[in-house]
């Protein structure tokens, strides 16, 4: 099945639908504007909708598979999450980063992951350990250091 991704007026998208394979190889191909037209002359787009664009179930193409709420990014033709963070950047590869790097997460003495967060106000990584105890990532010595 091809999924093609219903776009608004901010490429926001608000939908996910499905069509035939063989009619989007009869009518331009995968990833080709003809096909997400010719999806579309048989389905309407809804009263926010402007425009489809195929998006793949595999991620073969367009960065991963599209959901609602994802931005289509046609600068670099790709599915990108919403920003999670005002401070965090989008890189070449249609990834946010931090300001901060992530520190390597550890596991605590009971083999567990920490739970790391992002503290925007602050503008640094958070931990809790499985005992709920709270740590705070210094840049500076490059360890946890208790909150």
């Amino acid at each position: 099945m091809a999924h093609f991704a219903e776009l608004d007026e901010n490429n926001v998208v608000i939908r996910v639908l499905t069509g035939c394979n063989q009619d989007i190889a009869e009518n331009g191909g995968e990833q080709s504007e003809q096909a997400a037209l010719y999806f579309q002359s048989y389905t309407p787009l809804s009263p926010n909708g402007v425009k489809y664009v195929q998006t793949s179930y595999n991620n073969n193409f367009r960065g991963k598979f599209a959901g609602v709420g994802m931005i289509y990014k046609s600068d670099i033709d790709k599915f990108i999450s919403p920003q999670p963070h005002a401070s965090w950047t989008l890189d070449e590869n249609g990834v946010w980063q931090a300001p901060v790097t992530p520190p390597t997460l550890l596991l605590d003495s009971n083999n567990k992951f920490y739970n790391l967060v992002w503290n925007e106000p602050n503008q640094k990584w958070l931990a809790t350990d499985s005992n709920n105890d709270s740590f705070e990532w210094n840049t500076s010595t490059l360890s946890w250091d208790s909150v």
